[in-house]
């Protein structure tokens, strides 16, 4: 009886140790795939998305022999290129032995290009060739035609993707050539008696719109207001140009001394347009800018919730009793 029983538990542990190592072993035919291990995932979360992807026959297989085999804690974040039929166990070789075949920097909408430039320097696993350059020598470097020129508002927002060990270059090039895309396009397409003199003036109105409302109801409404502005000689008075102005003095809020100390952007101060883009506006920002609604309004102020709008009107009244209402939460 002992016998039987010793017998049938070692061919119960062959059978599972089989069924293990096969599920380990045996390549899964799903065709070219990557994987993207976020920074700071674990290896649930890797196992996690390699099932849902059907990239492997067993997630609990895949994490037992990560843990066996050290490689759940020696995970580098970046996109991994993983083979038409791969088992699990060459997955976990080659996130334990290899390195992430590309990476992916993501620059956001709004961002000013110095904030750009320090999320490009704090990527790892990327050449920072251009961390010590001035803006004018990687500008240089960027677009052989760009001498001269401010950089601010010249790349577009968007996730981009470059090899593994690769100049932090690849990423301002493919950034610049698709806003040049971006822009040639918005201009080509830009509504009829628009008061901008080129595509560098749309450019630095959509910064403008960028900066003002990130909600998309808003957009054409708030491009509705600064062009009606110029078109009828008022002056823009838009806060984000007078922060842009102020520079590392800003401290989170806006004095009444600061709107009046004449700089540059202060579009309190200074008719037209400020000088240059404050931030790399969207695709979206973009389009507003180039097609602003037909609305006249002249005014527009936060409605301060959770929605994210604004209240817009017509004349200064209307706009002071939005204020009361709104800012100052008066009846």
């Amino acid at each position: 009886m002992l016998k039987k029983i010793l017998y049938s538990t070692l061919i119960l542990l062959f059978a599972a140790i089989a069924l293990f190592a096969g599920l380990l072993f045996a390549p899964k035919d799903t065709g070219s795939q990557r994987l993207r291990v976020e920074r700071g995932s674990g290896i649930a979360s890797v196992s996690r998305t390699l099932a849902a992807n059907d990239a492997i026959y067993s997630r609990w297989v895949f994490v037992a022999a990560a843990y066996l085999t050290g490689t759940h804690n020696q995970l580098l974040p970046g996109n991994y290129r993983l083979q038409p039929r791969a088992s699990s166990w060459q997955i976990l070789r080659h996130l334990k032995n290899g390195r992430p075949d590309t990476v992916t920097v993501r620059i956001i909408e709004g961002m000013s290009f110095a904030q750009m430039r320090r999320r490009i320097n704090q990527t790892a696993d990327i050449r920072h060739d251009t961390a010590n350059w001035s803006d004018q020598q990687l500008l240089a470097a960027v677009a052989s035609d760009a001498q001269g020129r401010h950089p601010e508002g010249r790349f577009f927002p968007d996730s981009y993707e470059i090899d593994y060990d690769s100049s932090d270059l690849q990423i301002y090039r493919l950034a610049y050539q698709r806003m040049q895309n971006q822009l040639e396009s918005a201009w080509a397409d830009r509504a009829p008696n628009l008061p901008y003199q080129n595509p560098y003036e749309l450019l630095t109105m959509a910064s403008i719109i960028e900066k003002e409302t990130a909600h998309e109801e808003d957009r054409a409404n708030v491009a509705a207001v600064f062009v009606n502005r110029l078109n009828q000689g008022m002056r823009l008075q838009t806060d984000p140009t007078v922060i842009y102005g102020m520079g590392s003095a800003y401290r989170g809020r806006i004095r009444r001394a600061d709107l009046q100390r004449d700089t540059p952007y202060n579009t309190y101060t200074r008719d037209g347009l400020p000088p240059t883009p404050i931030a790399l506006p969207g695709e979206a920002a973009l389009q507003a800018a180039a097609h602003p609604s037909n609305a006249t309004y002249l005014y527009f102020v936060s409605r301060m919730d959770d929605t994210g709008k604004s209240e817009f009107s017509h004349t200064l009244d209307e706009h002071n009793a939005n204020v009361r209402r709104y800012i100052l939460k008066r009846p």
